[in-house]
């Protein structure tokens, strides 16, 4: 019984130890590949020939006010546009349902910024990180994009891109502490780059809905 216990304990000890490394090295793989293509906002505009700036989802309250962390990214958005970064902006996030719309708001919250709403294009399936940079390049056909959102999700954010074929690069939009959940993120898209699955939805008519009804409702 007690060699039965000590095998067990060594074999648990032994899946925990490759488990941990395994997270620990992918990790470290995917942030270095991500940092390389950082930029800042005087650098972003020296990057020529961009298809569009993609500002990536996040949660937003039921009268369409976003979150703080969303706003910090549509303000980089913003400036980055305001900059002559690139023409079009791209809003992508979740709107699975009538009553849940991220992208909406986000292009309320760039017109109010000035953004021409002509120049704003949302994704309404953008429903994780691999699935915005898997449409942007099969349904947008970007092939040069500048990514913005906080420091620990860019690098995830870049690395994706860069697999499934875009040139892309990163701008932060300020730093929040997540983590300890990205990490497990990170490994999780390093498996899901590799097989390449199709999103959700990849159907072209939510590509560039102008979604006015919403917009007049906030």
């Amino acid at each position: 019984m007690k060699k039965t216990i000590k095998l067990l304990s060594m074999i648990i000890i032994c899946i925990t130890l490759v488990f941990g490394c395994f997270t620990i090295s992918t990790n470290a793989y995917v942030k270095s590949v991500g940092n390389d293509t950082f930029v800042n906002t005087e650098e972003a505009a020296h990057v020529s020939d961009v298809d569009y700036i993609i500002v990536l989802g996040c949660l937003v309250s039921d009268d369409g006010t976003p979150c703080d962390v969303l706003k910090d990214r549509l303000n980089k958005a913003v400036e980055l546009y305001k900059a002559g970064v690139a023409a079009k902006i791209i809003m992508s996030g979740d709107h699975s349902s009538e009553k849940y719309n991220e992208v909406g708001a986000m292009k309320q919250y760039a017109v109010n910024a000035g953004v021409p709403a002509d120049d704003i294009l949302m994704d309404h399936s953008g429903f994780s990180t691999y699935e915005t940079m898997y449409r942007a390049k099969e349904v947008f056909d970007a092939k040069k994009v500048v990514i913005v959102t906080q420091e620990y999700h860019l690098y995830r954010s870049v690395y994706i891109a860069n697999k499934l074929g875009l040139e892309a690069y990163g701008v932060a939009s300020g730093y929040t502490m997540r983590e300890t959940r990205e990490v497990l993120a990170r490994c999780k898209d390093f498996f899901t780059t590799i097989y390449k699955p199709e999103p959700t939805d990849m159907d072209n008519k939510y590509s560039v809905t102008d979604n006015s009804d919403f917009l007049a409702s906030i």
